[in-house]
């Protein structure tokens, strides 16, 4: 076993039980801390890749912008008030329906991993972009919907700040 796999492995195990704790955790604040932690391991995996620029992105945009927005917008609507007294009644549907795609994604995922187990990878640039090539295609073809989705965010913070004023 080869240092990197041993080194993805261990990323994924600390990536999966970050996303399980996501998911599980009752106080949203938590949920945040453990999406963080998840954002960070999916940055080591670009580092490994041979892509530091979609590293440090991943660090700056989604680790720490979003997530402060997201952890501001908790703190506001105080979300883990709003968990003691909520009562939504229990859709008997949901566990089972996660339980068969979850047993699906991990036996895909078992399946790429045996099948690949002995092939080996070139360690080259699999992305090939760095911030040149990125930011002409930020700002090319793809201007408006970056402008669409900067409007987008800043309308759902318009709309926290609106339904957590008091009247």
């Amino acid at each position: 076993m080869t240092p990197e796999l041993l080194s993805f492995i261990i990323l994924a195990i600390i990536s999966i039980a970050a996303a399980i704790g996501m998911i599980t955790s009752r106080n949203a604040v938590y949920a945040a801390l453990f999406l963080i932690l998840n954002f960070g391991t999916v940055a080591v995996m670009y580092l490994m890749l041979n892509a530091p620029f979609l590293a440090i992105i991943q660090v700056s945009v989604y680790a720490g912008a979003i997530m402060v927005l997201f952890l501001f917008v908790i703190m506001l609507l105080g979300a883990e008030r709003l968990n003691e007294r909520e009562t939504r009644p229990v859709m008997r549907w949901h566990r089972p329906l996660a339980i068969v795609l979850g047993a699906f994604l991990l036996a895909l995922a078992l399946y790429v991993l045996l099948t690949r187990l002995g092939q080996s990878t070139a360690s080259v640039n699999v992305f090939g972009a760095g911030p040149l090539e990125i930011g002409l295609q930020l700002f090319g073809p793809y201007l408006l919907p970056f402008e669409v989705a900067s409007v987008l965010l800043l309308v759902a913070m318009i709309g926290a700040v609106v339904l957590t004023r008091e009247k």
